[in-house]
């Protein structure tokens, strides 16, 4: 692979990428904002800890399928969002790729979700990132190794995010809680990796990322308790 033509030299190219769109999805902000709000009560905790300016990890629990776009509309700022390749068909997928998000093929290492990660980070905007890597208890307790690896290469700090409501007790990952449910938001203080030159063994990569789970792991437990509002605790794929 060839080195960047510019800037860190160790960091997969990104330069010879179209850049993403992302214009389509202001406006859709600006309707799903006011929409949310009124289905649901509602709650955004320290959007004053939401960087303004610059690159930025953002690194939320992952409960249901509301989580991306809720985010997406109530973020400060416009997200690029990682999600699963198979989200990206048909129509839906027309308009996931128009306003910027970014498919993601968890069968392999998918290199092009990568360099277009790193693209997003190097232009100075927000990539959203979920940890976990997939819908679950929403605690943080397994995190893979793709938020590392990317703080480590671009050194954009980490903004955790608790997520607590988007599913109900027994709800379904696949779905939405129903209109009115209490729904709380709460973001963390931002933290910097230090950048890491290449090479970077598999090993550091995986200590980073322990380091990473440690901290979002006593974010969602601080805000568990700030907020008096559980999480739903796992849910059995299988059913009952």
């Amino acid at each position: 692979m060839r080195a960047e033509v510019t800037g860190h030299k160790d960091l997969p190219r990104t330069d010879d990428l179209p850049a993403l769109p992302y214009r389509m999805a202001l406006p859709l902000r600006r309707i799903a904002r006011p929409y949310f709000r009124r289905k649901y009560k509602l709650t955004v905790h320290h959007e004053d800890r939401f960087p303004l300016t610059g690159p930025l990890l953002m690194a939320p629990n992952h409960l249901s399928l509301l989580d991306g776009p809720l985010l997406g509309a109530i973020a400060p700022r416009m997200l690029h969002q990682l999600g699963k390749i198979e989200a990206f068909g048909g129509l839906q997928g027309a308009i996931l790729r128009r306003i910027g998000q970014i498919p993601v093929d968890r069968s392999t290492y998918d290199m092009l979700a990568v360099r277009q990660s790193i693209q997003v980070l190097r232009s100075g905007r927000v990539l959203n990132i979920y940890p976990e890597g997939t819908r679950g208890p929403g605690d943080f307790s397994r995190i893979r190794t793709g938020v590392a690896y990317l703080a480590m290469v671009t050194g954009a700090p980490i903004l955790p995010v608790a997520l607590i409501g988007t599913r109900l007790p027994g709800g379904d990952v696949e779905g939405f809680p129903p209109a009115g449910s209490r729904i709380d938001v709460v973001y963390g203080e931002p933290f910097a990796i230090e950048r890491v030159p290449f090479p970077r063994r598999q090993s550091d990569v995986q200590a980073v990322a322990d380091q990473i789970g440690d901290v979002l792991r006593a974010h969602v437990q601080a805000a568990v308790e700030a907020t008096g509002h559980p999480l739903p605790g796992w849910q059995d794929p299988e059913g009952p």
